[in-house]
């Protein structure tokens, strides 16, 4: 088993709709041919004209900033130019803790409304609670602010203080709370048991995400006895990826052999291939992987792996379709550069770029009545721009990507509850590892 591999994998951050798959490389550079340079020559007069003339003084690194990302975005929806900040939230992204306050929001009434306090964090130590509303940061009103910019002001550096207002439904006046920020893990990887079931849940691919998954795993065989666990439902629904050596561990965690998955670049020496090693962590129970069209990226390669191999049944909704790899090229002080280097396939030689993954028993979520005819379907193939994938079709990628918030209601994990209790049967489940498919 890989476990912790350690390869060159630097981040993954959010692009046109999806996390990327992303390695880092010090890539080096074959200069152009004169005549390109020539072209530059352009750029230069038409960049000293709109200094010089424009009607309004214009930002000259915003200019030049703008410029590059017209460039790479005319490549593909997911190379871009990331300036210093941008670098940084990607590597705070990528890496899963910051210094915060430790709180799940969301925007409500203009105001910032606390889901749940983190345990163990700064804002549940300090008293903050679930429901509660923040109406100022440190003395200035939310109100106006986007949900992210209120974020912003909430995360920063560890052992700083922050105060805040907050409105508490039943509490007769404002209640004023100075917290100091700390590190603050954000979870990877959520899971409970459901009676017989082990769920787990896998939000997005950090350095966290196959520690924490290997906590989970242990968790649920510690609460249920071997001989009582029906199984495993990985559920990848709403995920949209991250790094590729967690999606490479994921999937070699329920392995205990066979390729996980490959990525080749436009020179033909640049394939590289990743395996997996003796040991399942689920000790060979059955797995069932819920997909939709939130699955993305590194998402698809776990997904795509398990369902090739034989090692999961793959149940829900075709996923987003995003198999491309973005090569991380610090520039120093001056950003990165996130650019398209590769292709990635699953074992049996398929790639998924604007195709997605099918699942092998296909499920709907129904929406409900409020959302009905409000979500549209995307998927990779409907980017402007994109990459078309070898396989692509008129039928595109992608599917409706919704998960009901009461498990109640879910009707794609209810209906893999029954699969794995035996109260429903399919061809498809549980799959025959003796039928891997894989790439001659």
């Amino acid at each position: 088993m890989i476990r912790r591999a350690s390869l060159v994998l630097v981040g993954a951050l959010m692009g046109a709709t999806a996390m990327s798959v992303i390695y880092s490389a010090g890539v080096p550079a074959e200069a152009a041919g004169s005549s390109t340079y020539k072209e530059l020559s352009v750029f230069g007069d038409v960049f000293e004209r709109v200094r010089a003339q424009y009607v309004t003084p214009p930002a000259e690194d915003k200019l030049i900033e703008n410029a590059i990302n017209g460039m790479l975005s005319s490549l593909d929806p997911h190379s871009s130019y990331m300036n210093a900040k941008d670098a940084e939230d990607m590597r705070t992204q990528t890496k899963g803790e910051f210094g915060g306050l430790g709180i799940e929001v969301t925007m409500e009434d203009e105001l910032v409304k606390v889901i749940t306090p983190i345990d163990d964090t700064p804002a549940a130590k300090a008293g903050v609670l679930a429901g509660d509303y923040i109406s100022e940061i440190d003395g200035q009103s939310v109100r106006g602010l986007k949900l992210e910019d209120a974020v912003e002001k909430m995360r920063g550096a560890v052992n700083t203080p922050i105060k805040l207002t907050l409105i508490r439904k039943g509490a007769d006046k404002p209640i004023e709370l100075t917290i100091v920020r700390d590190v603050v893990a954000v979870q990877a990887v959520k899971s409970r048991v459901e009676d017989d079931v082990g769920y787990l849940r896998i939000i997005s691919f950090t350095e966290k995400t196959y520690p924490d998954m290997e906590k989970a795993i242990k968790k649920i065989k510690d609460t249920v006895p071997a001989d009582k666990l029906k199984g495993y439902v990985l559920d990848l629904r709403l995920n949209p990826g991250g790094l590729l050596d967690q999606a490479i561990n994921v999937s070699d965690a329920l392995l205990q052999r066979g390729e996980v998955v490959s990525t080749r670049g436009r020179n033909p020496d640049e394939t590289r291939r990743f395996n997996a090693g003796p040991g399942d962590l689920t000790d060979g129970k059955p797995v069932i992987v819920l997909i939709n069209g939130g699955s993305a990226s590194a998402s698809e390669i776990v997904a795509g792996a398990l369902q090739d191999l034989r090692r999961a049944t793959v149940l829900g909704t075709r996923s987003f379709g995003k198999g491309s790899v973005q090569t991380i090229i610090p520039l120093g002080e001056n950003g990165a550069l996130r650019l398209t280097t590769a292709l990635y396939y699953t074992p049996s030689g398929r790639s998924i770029q604007g195709t997605g993954i099918t699942p092998d028993i296909k499920v709907e979520e129904p929406l409900p009545e409020e959302l009905q005819g409000k979500m549209v379907t995307e998927g990779e193939s409907s980017l402007r721009g994109h990459i078309k994938g070898q396989s692509e079709t008129d039928e595109g990628s992608g599917s409706v990507a919704y998960v009901p918030p009461d498990p109640k209601d879910d009707v794609q994990l209810n209906y893999a509850l029954d699969l794995l209790r035996g109260k429903k049967t399919d061809p498809a489940f549980p799959p025959n590892p003796d039928k891997a498919v894989v790439a001659k």
